[in-house]
């Protein structure tokens, strides 16, 4: 990956974590990772953990960010986030997959979807 697309997904999850935080998330930790991939925040909703993929793009021409989230993604989505319940103790808690959408600029176009998908096995 370049270091263009580095720093503008760096930038959209900073974007992202803000949204978030201004919305009552209390971040737990971000770019987790293991061999499966990464997760890039790990967030607390009330009491429901919450896994969050952010998407960063700065224009439509290859879709939008909400397009770029493949099932095979979603699946190393769920393996990390196992992986990370697993280690955490966390298996009997209710938890959830968020997606966080977003295009930098001037003024921020930022999308939050709460459930975008279930647990792949």
């Amino acid at each position: 990956m370049s270091r263009h697309r580095q720093s503008i997904g760096k930038e959209g999850e900073e974007i992202a974590r803000k949204y978030l935080e201004k919305r009552g998330y209390k971040i737990v930790t971000a770019n987790y990772r293991t061999r499966h991939g990464e997760i890039d925040l790990i967030a607390r909703d009330g009491a429901t953990l919450v896994f969050i993929e952010v998407k960063t793009r700065t224009q439509e021409r290859f879709g939008s960010p909400l397009a770029a989230l493949t099932a095979r993604k979603c699946l190393n989505i769920s393996r990390v986030a196992l992986h990370y319940l697993i280690t955490h103790g966390g298996t009997e808690q209710p938890a959830r997959f968020d997606v966080v959408s977003v295009r930098p600029g001037e003024t921020a176009e930022v999308e939050l979807v709460q459930n975008a998908f279930d647990l792949s096995p």
